[in-house]
């Protein structure tokens, strides 16, 4: 197959300077300046370590609030902004403009007024003098002029609108005007308060995502991406299209520890695109494949996007309830795409790749078999060991663990020092031979302990995440300075000190590596701060559920199509992060609101994972998809046509948003034990595949129009069984609101119950909406109501809200004092929605009969 695009003009990229502007703003100004913005940077880096670890408490030094910790961080961010950035494409690359370092000095000053003037600031609350304004005013011109640098124009234009509607909206159409804002006010909300730029998003920025991106940088600069490459090329490369099946799990390893689509696009891809290439793929489809397997690196737990963060706060949920309810549709989504590729290899009968090696088939089955098992032992052992010493030993349990850790990492690299030094072959050249799986596997099995100690922290210790990144990034810090003295000792290589200097080395380059890649996450933040502040301040977040509702005509389906629309247009130009924010501060509350008054009442988890999901189009979305964009000059294609392609591959993922806001149980919610679990994930997976199948057009054979229909409604029964059943069996019955107290009584803990409340609401609208009430811990109904924020009281068949508590879950959910409970939806007893699966399979079984009669 060719190799060239068809009749398309490539445009030269240079994927290095690609990468290198857009994650690291490609300034290099010399030896002595360079050396500058790399201490800058570690500096930034230490001071983050410092405020997540628990020594500032236990000493007493240096003890930050959040408001000052998100100051420093906001002008550690604006500082090397300017000075990493250049100001347009013709600024010099090799020194830095006097102009730079006085806008970066002045960035700088602006972010850290908070800071500095801390105590005075807190003596004149909602009262700026001048200075504060003056100081309000030019830190948002420069924050957005950084912004624009940074992450380009579109997000500045979005910020702009947004303060043009707050000084502007008296002269706005009737539906969305308002009374407008002064100068001081919107400043100092801007600027000075928690409410705007400082707000939650910079805050989850500073307190947790540095220390999750610094994680990632250390794990990569220690090797751990190579050997996560080599390992999926060991594994999968033999295999009909083994090098697309080695890019989707390569960069699914690698999106744990790179923060950015596009440097995952080049880590991997400059091995994985020439391959595909090889065995048959075209440049498009190989860099699709690349792009869309590094996109999703950000749904991957245990490290998601750094949207997944701002979840933790948003939603108000712990990260590892966050990482459980993304862990099926990212593993779905992988396994989806891994058999799209595996169908582009059948429809054009390519090979895999050769090994070294004459092992044979079952051999490799036979080890690969005993290692898995042999893991599966070790983790439970493990477990149930560490749990035993904490009960027996107390307070010097963590001594002994450590001491085990130790003692792992130092067998493991004795373990992988005895394997070869394998390394890739170059893609590039007339031969390349597979590592062979089972001494590559061995060789960097010491990389993983950072990865369990940080999974461990957030699961069984249940840290906080900044905690947990925090223990896990000192891990690695120890790792990185002596694995490579210690590796010497075990192959008796010699040279200690020249060794343990490349550790160091290696560390500091991490260290600034981590901190300059969030520049451009710190500067989305507070950023998009800007649209939250405006929303909080003007009430727009109301106006904009009364526009789509107009929109779209009450109409629940297409509700959700405008809000996935809206997402994807926002896409187009601002970064994952920023479009997660602006989204789920203007749509999501827009998606709970109609959502419920249609009675469609879901757990905010999945309107913001909806959200969340379309926002991750933004490094896709042709026209301005930069992973597209470094793919397509790796593959040497056309950048809209694999920008193209590669939205259709992902758009694969985007059908699970719809399904799991009606069936939450591909979020793991509502699941009644260990057999319900494996049957939703086995009946999500097939779906998958099967729909896969049908929008390739390729099953067994290539498949008839009326096959794929099948297909389709095949992967919809299988996703959501409950549409068919519930034209049947209603899923709930209605009763009296007067028996709330019993059933909140006697609900287990943890569970929800569904309310229809009925009033007026403080601007004279009448509400009537479906509500998701969590009760938490069990106890009377009195206490689990109060709990939540609730007082009420019994009024006939109904129940009066009497009270809701300022700033509690019960409020955020909508209740408010006066409005009425008028009933109490119960899950009915009906048979179980699950036996259409049997239909679903009957029809899977015929189209599969169907092709194979023509396969022979």
């Amino acid at each position: 197959m060719s190799n060239k695009s068809s009749g398309a003009r490539v445009p030269e990229i240079d994927v290095a300077q690609l990468v290198a502007e857009n994650d690291l703003g490609g300034r290099n100004p010399g030896a002595v300046l360079a050396r500058l913005l790399v201490i800058l940077a570690i500096t930034w880096s230490v001071f983050q370590l410092w405020i997540a670890s628990p020594l500032p408490y236990s000493t007493g030094w240096f003890v930050f609030n959040d408001t000052e910790s998100r100051s420093i961080h906001l002008g550690f961010a604006l500082l090397l902004a300017y000075l990493s950035y250049p100001a347009f494409k013709r600024s010099p690359r090799h020194r830095i403009p006097s102009t730079d370092w006085l806008l970066a000095l002045g960035a700088a000053f602006c972010g850290l007024y908070l800071f500095i003037f801390y105590r005075d600031l807190a003596t004149r609350p909602g009262q700026p003098i001048l200075i504060d304004m003056v100081v309000g005013m030019t830190g948002i011109a420069l924050l957005l002029e950084a912004t624009r640098r940074v992450l380009g124009l579109p997000m500045v234009i979005v910020a702009l609108v947004f303060l043009g509607y707050t000084f502007g909206g008296a002269f706005m159409p009737d539906m969305i005007a308002h009374r407008g804002f002064s100068i001081s006010r919107a400043m100092s909300h801007q600027w000075l308060t928690t409410e705007g730029v400082f707000g939650v998003a910079l805050g989850v920025s500073s307190g947790f995502i540095f220390l999750f991106v610094l994680f990632g940088s250390l794990l990569d600069k220690a090797g751990a991406g190579n050997y996560f490459i080599k390992s999926a090329f060991a594994l999968l490369g033999h295999m009909r299209g083994g090098p697309a099946k080695a890019a989707v799990l390569s960069s699914a390893a690698t999106g744990i520890i790179s923060g950015s689509s596009i440097a995952n696009v080049v880590t991997t891809g400059t091995f994985t695109i020439p391959l595909m290439k090889r065995v048959g793929y075209r440049p498009d489809q190989a860099a699709a494949v690349e792009v869309s397997s590094s996109v999703n690196g950000q749904l991957m737990p245990p490290v998601m996007g750094a949207a997944a963060f701002l979840m933790v706060e948003y939603v108000g949920i712990p990260y590892i309830e966050v990482m459980k309810h993304a862990f099926l549709p990212a593993i779905i989504s992988y396994i989806a795409l891994l058999y799209i590729v595996h169908l582009e290899a059948l429809k054009a009968d390519m090979v895999g790749l050769p090994r070294r090696g004459n092992a044979t088939a079952s051999s490799r089955l036979l080890s690969f078999g005993l290692t898995v098992s042999g893991l599966l032992v070790l983790c439970g052992v493990v477990y149930w060991s560490v749990g035993w010493v904490k009960g027996a030993a107390g307070d010097a349990a963590v001594w002994i663990v450590g001491c085990a850790l130790l003692l792992s990492y130092v067998g493991l690299l004795w373990y992988g020092a005895k394997q070869p030094a394998l390394e890739l072959d170059d893609p590039n050249s007339e031969v390349f031979e597979l590592p062979e799986a089972a001494p590559t596997l061995k060789s960097g099995l010491h990389y993983l302990l950072s990865i369990v100690v940080l999974i461990w922290c957030l699961m069984v210790e249940q840290l906080s995440p900044g905690l947990s990144a925090f223990w896990a990034t000192m891990f690695m810090i120890f790792v990185m300075l002596t694995q490579r003295p210690i590796t010497a000792i075990f192959r008796g290589e010699g040279q200690l000190g020249r060794a343990f200097a490349l550790g160091q080395k290696e560390l500091l380059d991490g260290l600034a590596t981590g901190a300059r890649n969030m520049i451009g996450i710190g500067v989305a933040t507070a950023s998009a701060g800007i649209i939250v502040g405006t929303v909080s301040l003007t009430g727009i977040g109301l106006v904009m559920t009364e526009l789509v509702e107009l929109l779209s005509g009450g109409n629940l389906m297409l509700m959700l199509v405008l809000v996935a629309v809206i997402s994807l247009i926002l896409g187009m130009g601002l970064p994952t992060t920023a479009n997660y924010i602006v989204v789920s501060t203007l749509m999501a509350p827009v998606v709970v609101e109609l959502g419920a008054q249609s009675g469609l009442i879901v757990p905010l988890i999945a309107v913001h994972m909806f959200v969340f999901y379309f926002g991750l189009m933004a490094d896709v979305t042709p026209p301005v998809g930069l992973a597209s964009f470094a793919a397509a000059a790796i593959a040497k294609s056309d950048p809209i046509k694999t920008g193209v392609t590669a939205f259709f591959y992902s758009m694969r993922t985007a059908i699970l948003p719809f399904l799991f806001i009606f069936n939450t149980q591909l979020l793991m919610i509502g699941l009644d034990g260990p057999l319900h679990l494996i049957l939703t994930v086995v009946s999500a997976t097939i779906a998958m595949l099967v729909f896969a199948a049908a929008t390739q057009g390729y099953f067994v054979v290539r498949s008839k129009w009326y096959e794929s229909v099948a297909l389709l409604l095949v992967a919809f029964t299988l996703f959501r069984p409950g549409f068919w059943w519930d034209m049947v069996y209603p899923p709930y019955v209605n009763v009296p609101a007067s028996q709330l107290t019993q059933l909140v009584e006697a609900a287990p803990a943890g569970a929800s119950k569904r309310l229809w409340i009925e009033g007026m609401n403080l601007d004279g609208k009448e509400i009537k909406k479906g509500v998701l009430l969590p009760l938490g811990e069990q106890g009377s109904a009195r206490e689990r109501l109060k709990n939540v924020g609730l007082m009420v009281m019994p009024e006939g068949d109904r129940m009066r809200i009497m009270q809701v508590k300022f700033n509690s879950r019960a409020e955020k959910l909508g209740f408010e004092q006066g409005f009425e409970i008028v009933s109490v939806e119960v899950i009915a007893e009906r048979p179980d929605k699950e036996l259409m699966f049997l239909l679903a399979a009957a029809l899977l079984a015929g189209v599969v009969a169907n092709q194979r009669r023509r396969r022979y």
